[in-house]
């Protein structure tokens, strides 16, 4: 099965934006560095762009070259970009998503030792290039998913419609690879009391330090724990009431411009905040963060108390849905009974894509057990410790109704959502600028953008 239509949203890989430069780097005398390959309204797509989609396909194993499926590609997402921007009910985050471009060149930095090996091994020539090609990444994917959403937000599908679907389709669809059910129990180990005075008085020695002349700014690059801002000081701009974790917050806009806080507690630590500047609902503030790291003590401290409630829940005392909803730290499931969402929105999840650290745990586990505590790492990075239980182990198996009932029906609901994005696509060539280059002459599109392009 082919959807006739293909949007391409560009997620912040970066890889995908940084391989144009590299080929700008091996050119010869007198060959093309770039060039723009269409225009749609007033987005521009370049040769680069192409390229780049291309060359990031390949690097994930993609057999598909066609040049024209890519360009294709593009011009549909820049044509809904194109659209969102003229649409007065969705925001414009223009600041927000700059600010964002530098909390990501900041994280990639700190995984190099200084910012010219970094530049040098993404070949760009400055730091403010490779910012701006950040910034319009997340500017497209931003813009492109807001219009999908605008666009699709009403679709759904009967059931008669599901059977529809598969009855349709049910040759053309893929063999379910082995999968499994998880749930899980997730708790951030507590640190001691000592261990917390500890990090309150090294930050109020960093803020007593700030008062005797040092600067916020430099204190910051040298102690902040935040990947995000250290590197620029510790300032984060334009923030919105309500974008930022409750305690930080309110210990923000508690203060006068220039005053510094106490030592304050959040999910992500410890902080002192320098409130910069504040205009209506937007304010810009500089943090040092400290992070609450658990030591190997704690840790285990943990892992005690959660092998004592998998215990509880053996023994028949509690439900793992309900020790996960009284327990669990982990706000992504912990109302759902633990469960771990699959890739697709399901509850099923291919055993090939579970994390290492959890494959190991589940070595030798059947339908109903549950492993030992175990540390792992949290989406952020953070020491966490976990139960896992296997709720289900479904085998490889040719899709039918009786088993994959909702994989089915969000397939049918993707179908639709991408028929009513084409029916919203074509209804806009007719009035919309579309300029396609002559080396493109030759591609056969699957919607009439060459024909619109000529008209133009």
């Amino acid at each position: 099965m082919t959807n006739k239509l293909k949007i391409t949203f560009l997620f912040g890989i970066f890889m995908i934006l940084f391989s144009a430069n590299m080929m700008k780097a091996q050119l010869k005398p007198g060959e093309l560095v770039d060039g723009i390959a269409a225009v749609i309204g007033d987005e521009i797509v370049l040769e680069s762009d192409v390229s780049e989609q291309m060359n990031y396909a390949k690097q994930q194993g993609a057999s598909n070259t066609d040049k024209c499926e890519f360009l294709e590609n593009l011009i549909n997402n820049k044509l809904l970009v194109y659209e969102a921007k003229k649409d007065t009910l969705i925001e414009n985050r223009s600041a927000a998503i700059k600010e964002q471009a530098n909390g990501k060149y900041a994280q990639l930095l700190s995984q190099f030792p200084d910012e010219k090996t970094m530049l040098a091994a993404y070949k760009f020539r400055t730091g403010y290039e490779m910012k701006n090609a950040i910034e319009k990444i997340d500017t497209d994917t931003y813009y492109g998913q807001a219009k999908y959403q605008r666009i699709t937000e009403k679709a759904d599908v009967t059931p008669n419609e599901v059977t529809d679907f598969f009855n349709l389709y049910k040759m053309q669809l893929p063999e379910i690879k082995d999968e499994v059910s998880l749930a899980q129990i997730v708790m951030n180990p507590k640190l001691t009391e000592a261990h917390k005075q500890e990090i309150i008085a090294r930050l109020n020695k960093i803020k007593k330090d700030i008062a005797g002349g040092e600067s916020f700014e430099s204190q910051a690059r040298i102690y902040s724990e935040d990947p995000g801002s250290a590197p620029n000081g510790g300032l984060m701009k334009n923030i919105s009431k309500g974008q930022m974790v409750k305690p930080f917050e309110a210990a923000a806009l508690n203060l006068q411009e220039g005053e510094i806080s106490d030592p304050i507690e959040s999910e992500f630590g410890y902080h002192i905040i320098q409130l910069v500047r504040k205009a209506g609902k937007v304010y810009d503030a500089r943090h040092i963060l400290l992070m609450a790291t658990p030591t190997e003590d704690e840790i285990k401290t943990a892992k005690v108390k959660l092998d004592s409630i998998r215990t509880l829940i053996i023994d028949g005392k509690t439900t793992f849905k309900d020790a996960s909803f009284k327990f669990s730290d982990d706000k992504r499931t912990k109302f759902n009974a633990g469960i771990i969402p699959g890739a697709d929105g399901s509850n099923k999840i291919e055993r090939e894509s579970i994390p290492g650290s959890i494959s190991y745990e589940l070595a030798g586990l059947n339908k109903g057990d549950i492993t030992s505590a175990f540390d792992d790492e949290d989406e952020r990075k953070r020491k966490v410790v976990k139960i896992v239980k296997m709720e289900d182990v479904i085998p490889a198996h040719k899709i039918t109704m009786e088993t994959d009932y909702d994989r089915i029906k969000q397939m049918a609901l993707n179908k639709k959502k991408n028929e009513m994005i084409e029916k919203f696509v074509n209804s806009k060539l007719p009035t919309t600028f579309i300029s396609i280059d002559g080396r493109y002459d030759s591609c056969n599109f699957k919607g009439n953008w060459k024909k619109e392009s000529l008209k133009k």
